[in-house]
């Protein structure tokens, strides 16, 4: 074994017995424990970044580890490989959407084992394969027999120029986040999967979530967002129809002023028909941002309709907006605005000069609208509320519900922020959906005999609209029930369709029967999910519906996705997000060429827990090479006076102590690590572990050598899942023949850790003045007399009176003296 650490040799030559050996393919074992790890499911934009090497490393860390726990390791890679990122690639480079793609998958690929992620590569997958995509179009076929997947015009965001639905979210101040073409908001007929149908289920499982972290828990909750109120009918003055309101707060329905609708609203639509100013604003609004961000920090506006609406309890007359703040798909369209008891309606009329009525108020105060600066949100006591003046809020929900519902006004009811999840997207690289449409047959599935349809690759791609409209070659087809003419579906699946199941299709990837066979059973739920937590919501939410849809279908015996979540922190340079628009990017690429895959591994893992914020350090770095390089240094040396003796059965006390020393760093960092993966502090203790042998390190005492060969093979198993390259050259070095990564995690030695005497040390006013050394099973009266008998804690303590002694076992005692 060589003195100096060359890292690309060991880790290239580390990497080809890997591969020679297929060290992390895997296959079931009914009776041993598995253990199924999931990182985040990458989109091939060709390289990667490092939020991707954080992710992907403390995944790969935490399978090894379970590894050598003696667990049967899963660990999958593959690629979330349709979306519009491709088309807008295709469209500046003039290549096809499926070639930039393959060309991206066989770049990162190879990023990848240059990292030394353990990945079993014979369960790769690429959501672009028909082989893949196929089972998505069979669950949908099925999901459109039960009624669980449907058709229906909805209001959308539309960008004219590229022919498009957007997200909320893919809209910037109004206009595409691609093209910068001003947005409409525009009905059209849209592909949804009833997911409000699992809502009670997917909000009351979070609760037996227990590995997932309560921040991302909350944020499903919100999203779900369950609310008990009632459906309040607002008739319409001088007409036939009613203005349909669900409210939380009926409490509050005393102090309505005004109704708002949304500018797409038939009554707004309506008004506009006749009056130029109403058919302005709407004409405004149809290219308004409706990412809820936007909504709360926009200005609110309005335009009043000219129609009146009547208060369902007092008859009295209320005039109707449309509103900015209002959205269509939300309810029905409508909202009765309470200004003294909403901020937002509060906002809107301040600017419009509309009263504002206190009708609960606090029950040891008052409320005046006139001294009112903002909105009183909290429940109270009602007033002016005619005979349910007095009551709290809570009786007052209860006597209006039931007042409106002997009216015939109003019903109790709950209600969900969630909507049935819009699978349509006009977009052509993506996978088809499966819908034949016929003149007299209507909307026909494709029978599940003629899957997949498949994605046509050789179309040309301006980027404008979808070719596959275009394309007589793929929209013909014949009615799978009557046989006459008919066209395709040119509308393709939302992506996150095929990252909401690719969990389930790692288990078995090359099943060509059913979308998942009996081996998904072995291995779901996946054990442990390591993600950002920009995947908090969407991506998470949707893993979980499909997962039930897939169980409900019996593919599946399990009930959620994801046992375990961890979210890991971002990257920093300088305190901020690394991105090209700050130049503060770090290209994990040329640190791997400078340094090597486990010094760039070493730092990640060591500068924060997983998940907490890093913030890079090019001293950092360097540090970590260093470490690695003394740690090389001190093993080579060590081999070069051949193998290490056994331990005797009594060692004497240098040796003793030096055990000691390095068994209490393994319980340390085994400890962090079974509990948190905390990896950080184990890297801390090899450190520390490394630092105790090298200063034993040229003993001659049997002994001594005995202890720092145990300590090596001990720091070097701590590293094998962090640094796996060095870890596998040192443990050969070490004269072992089997490979590191099947040797098991090390333990710390009960005997080892016992000691005869404790080291103390003494703090006055929780600053260290001394130190004590005591019997271990000394008691906390004896270690507080022994304290107090020291001659430098009475020079501190000096005239002031001693308050209190505090005994921290095994680590401290703290003298109070005033």
């Amino acid at each position: 074994m060589e003195r100096e650490y060359h890292p690309h040799e060991v880790e290239r030559a580390v990497q080809q017995r890997w591969e020679a050996e297929d060290a992390f393919a895997v296959t079931e074992a009914p009776g041993r424990n598995k253990f199924y790890c999931l990182a985040m499911f990458p989109y091939p934009s060709g390289r990667l970044h490092m939020g991707h090497v954080r992710n992907y490393t403390i995944g790969d860390v935490i399978a090894r580890y379970q590894r050598m726990e003696g667990k049967n390791v899963l660990q999958p890679m593959g690629w979330d490989a349709f979306g519009l990122p491709a088309e807008n690639a295709a469209i500046a480079r003039g290549i096809s959407p499926a070639a930039w793609t393959r060309d991206n998958i066989a770049d990162m690929k190879t990023q990848l084992k240059r990292l030394g992620f353990g990945y079993d590569w014979h369960r790769e997958l690429a959501t672009c394969d028909p082989d893949y995509y196929r089972w998505e179009q069979w669950l949908f076929v099925r999901l459109l027999k039960q009624g669980l997947a449907y058709r229906k015009q909805a209001t959308v965001n539309w960008c004219p120029n590229d022919q498009t639905v957007l997200a909320n979210e893919q809209v910037v101040e109004g206009a595409c986040w691609r093209c910068d073409t001003p947005v409409e908001r525009r009905d059209i007929d849209q592909w949804f999967l009833r997911i409000t149908d699992y809502a009670d289920e997917l909000l009351d499982e979070l609760d037996t979530l227990e590995g997932w972290p309560d921040e991302v828990r909350a944020m499903q909750r919100n999203w779900i967002g369950r609310s008990t109120g009632v459906q309040v009918r607002f008739p319409v003055a001088d007409g036939d129809t009613a203005l349909s309101v669900f409210t939380t707060r009926p409490d509050t329905l005393m102090g309505v002023t005004y109704v708002a609708v949304a500018p797409e609203h038939p009554l707004a639509q309506a008004a506009a028909a006749s009056d130029a100013d109403v058919a302005a604003f709407v004409e405004r609004m149809a290219h308004r941002s409706t990412a809820e961000g936007d909504l709360e920090a926009q200005e609110k506006e309005g335009i009043r309709l000219g129609a009146e609406a009547e208060h369902p309890l007092t008859g009295e007359r209320l005039p109707v907006f449309a509103a900015n703040f209002v959205l269509m798909e939300y309810g029905e369209g409508a909202v009765m605005a309470v200004p003294a008891h909403d901020q937002r309606d509060f906002e809107f009329a301040a600017k419009y000069g509309l009263p504002v009525r206190p009708v609960v108020v606090p029950a040891d105060g008052d409320l005046d609208a006139a001294s009112m600066e903002e909105a009183h949100t909290e429940p109270g006591i009602l007033q002016d509320s005619h005979e349910f003046s007095g009551l709290t809020s809570a009786g007052a929900f209860e006597a209006i519900a039931d007042k409106l519902a002997a009216l015939g006004r109003g019903e109790r009811r709950t209600n969900y922020r969630l909507r049935d999840w819009g699978v349509s997207r006009q977009r052509y690289w993506g996978a088809p959906i499966p819908v034949i449409y016929c003149d007299a047959c209507g909307a026909v599935p494709v029978p599940e005999d003629d899957l997949p349809v498949v994605l046509p690759e050789d179309l040309e791609f301006s980027g404008a609209g979808s070719p596959l409209a275009e394309s007589e070659t793929f929209k013909r087809a014949t009615c799978p029930e009557c046989g006459g003419e008919a066209e395709r579906e040119t509308d393709t699946f939302d992506t996150f369709v095929e990252s909401s199941w690719y969990f389930a299709r790692y288990a078995c990837p090359d099943a060509d029967q059913a979308m998942v066979d009996e081996r998904a059973r072995y291995w779901l739920p996946v054990d442990q999910y390591v993600g950002g937590v920009e995947h908090a919501v969407l991506h998470l939410l949707y893993a979980r519906f499909v997962n039930k849809l897939m169980r409900d279908a019996g593919l599946l015996a399990n009930d959620e996705p994801f046992t375990r979540l961890l979210t890991q922190g971002m990257v920093l340079k300088d305190s901020a997000k690394m991105s090209k628009s700050k130049g503060n990017v770090v290209d994990p690429q040329e640190m791997i060429d400078r340094f090597g895959a486990d010094t760039v591994r070493l730092f990640i893992l060591f500068a924060a827990p997983p998940d907490q914020a890093l913030e890079w350090s090019d001293e950092g770095v360097a540090g970590a090479h260093r470490f690695l390089n003394r740690l090389w240094r001190l093993t080579a040396g060590f081999a070069e006076q051949g193998p290490a003796p056994a331990l005797p059965a009594e060692l004497p006390a240098e040796a003793d102590e030096l055990r000691h020393q390095v068994h209490t760093l393994i319980q340390r960092a085994s400890d962090d690590v079974r509990r948190r993966y905390h990896f950080n502090t184990a890297v801390a203790a090899a450190m520390e572990i490394v630092n105790g042998l090298a200063k034993q390190a040229d003993s001659a005492d049997p002994a001594v050598r005995a202890v720092v060969g145990e300590g090596l093979s001990a720091v070097v198993r701590l590293l094998a899942p962090m640094t796996p390259h060095l870890a596998s050259a040192l443990w050969q070095g070490l004269g072992n023949q089997s490979p590191v990564e099947t040797a098991p995690w090390p333990e710390a030695d009960p005997a080892a850790l016992e000691r005869d005497t404790l080291d103390l040390v003494v703090q006055v006013n929780g600053k260290n003045r001394d130190q004590i050394q005591v019997p271990s099973d000394a008691d906390e009266a004896t270690i507080r007399e022994q304290a107090l008998a020291r001659d430098r804690v009475q020079e501190f303590v000096g005239e002031a009176a001693v308050r209190k002694v505090i005994v921290v076992p095994g680590k401290l005692v703290n003298v109070v003296a005033k």
